[in-house]
C-alpha cells in the first residue's frame, strides 16, 4: 500500500482480522513522534490476548509512545501535545464505556444506561469534530456481518454503527479496509 499522509481526521474501518490496525500505523510510519492510545486495557489469564498486544506493540517503532485509556476526549482535547494519535479502538473503547454503563444488563439499559452511552459517544464524537490534532482511529465495521444473537449483541452493534455514523461525519477521511486493502469512502480537501 502506497503510504500517503491522513488527513486531519481519518476513520479507517474493517472487519475482525482486515488490517484496519496495520494500515493506521502505516498512514503514520514516517512520523517518528506518534501517540498510539490503545483502548484495549489488558485481560487477566488471558494469553491469546496478551499474545495480540504484543504483535501490536513489536510492530510499531520504538519512538512512538503508548498510552493505555478510555478517556479519548482528553486526549484529542490536548493541544499541549503536537504529536498526531493514533486510536486503536473506537470498538473496545465502546466496549469499556458499556461496562462502566452496566449497559449489558437488559434492565439496566432500559434505566439509564442507554442514556450514559450515548451521552459518552455524543461526547467523544464532539471532541473529534472539535480537535485541531492529527489523528487516526480504528474501529470496526460491524454492519455487514451476522445479526448478534442477544439484546446485548444488538445494542452493542448498533450503538457502534452510530458511533462511527458520528465519527465518519466529522472526519475528514474514511477509509474501508477489506482484506488488508483500502477504499477511500470519504477525503475532504484533497
Amino acid at each position: 500500500m502506497a503510504t500517503h499522509p491522513p488527513l486531519p481526521r481519518t476513520l479507517l474501518l474493517g472487519g475482525a482480522r482486515s488490517g484496519k490496525s496495520t494500515r493506521a500505523e502505516q498512514l503514520l510510519a514516517d512520523r517518528p513522534d506518534v501517540l498510539y492510545v490503545a483502548t484495549g486495557g489488558t485481560r487477566d489469564g488471558d494469553a491469546e490476548w496478551a499474545q495480540r498486544i504484543a504483535l501490536h506493540r513489536d510492530r510499531r517503532p520504538a519512538s512512538w509512545r503508548t498510552v493505555e485509556t478510555c478517556e479519548l476526549e482528553s486526549v484529542l482535547a490536548d493541544t499541549g501535545d503536537p504529536a498526531p494519535v493514533l486510536i486503536d479502538c473506537l470498538a473496545l473503547w465502546l466496549t469499556a464505556v458499556m461496562d462502566e454503563c452496566g449497559a449489558w444488563d437488559d434492565e439496566a439499559w432500559a434505566d439509564g444506561a442507554e442514556a450514559a452511552v450515548q451521552r459518552r459517544c455524543q461526547a467523544l464524537a464532539a471532541a473529534w469534530a472539535a480537535t485541531s490534532r492529527t489523528v487516526v482511529a480504528v474501529s470496526n465495521e460491524v454492519g455487514m456481518g451476522v445479526v448478534p444473537a442477544t439484546a446485548a449483541g444488538r445494542r452493542f452493534r448498533d450503538t457502534l454503527g452510530r458511533l462511527n455514523m458520528a465519527v465518519a461525519d466529522a472526519s475528514d477521511q474514511v477509509l474501508l479496509v477489506v482484506a488488508g486493502q483500502v477504499l477511500t469512502i470519504k477525503s475532504v480537501g484533497v
